[in-house]
């Protein structure tokens, strides 16, 4: 394992950690007190979904911290780009939308801007 790889691990820590905080904050903050609140006001169905929507982002960024840890550990150079591109991009998204709804006041933005830093370092790898 090289510095690149290990810049790719990194992200993958920071993503996965990040998510699962997100999770925990999301369920607390939005989706219990959603539940809480619309029982009879909501159908069933659009109660079930909720849930689902709020923890959709959660998901896939803590998948793709997986996906960035299994490349760096035993993926390819072609398979790293692939997944740096999607996870990466997915990344910054949150970052973006985060900084911009809490005006900068939350520090998720800035570990995804910093994941997605260790993304592109690891693609620059010398020599191709």
């Amino acid at each position: 394992m090289d510095w690149h790889d290990g810049a790719l691990a990194l992200a993958g820590i920071i993503g996965s950690g990040v998510a699962v905080i997100h999770g925990v904050i999301v369920q607390r903050r939005m989706v219990e007190p959603i539940q809480g609140f619309t029982t009879k006001q909501m159908p069933r169905s659009l109660r079930q979904l909720v849930p689902g929507l709020l923890h959709f982002s959660t998901f896939n960024w803590f998948v793709g911290g997986l996906a960035l840890l299994a490349c760096a550990f035993a993926g390819g150079r072609e398979a790293g780009l692939a997944v740096g591109v999607l996870v990466g991009s997915s990344y910054l998204y949150g970052a973006i939308g985060n900084c911009w709804a809490s005006r900068g006041r939350h520090i998720g933005w800035a570990l995804y801007v910093v994941a997605v830093g260790l993304i592109g370092y690891s693609q620059a790898r010398p020599g191709g």
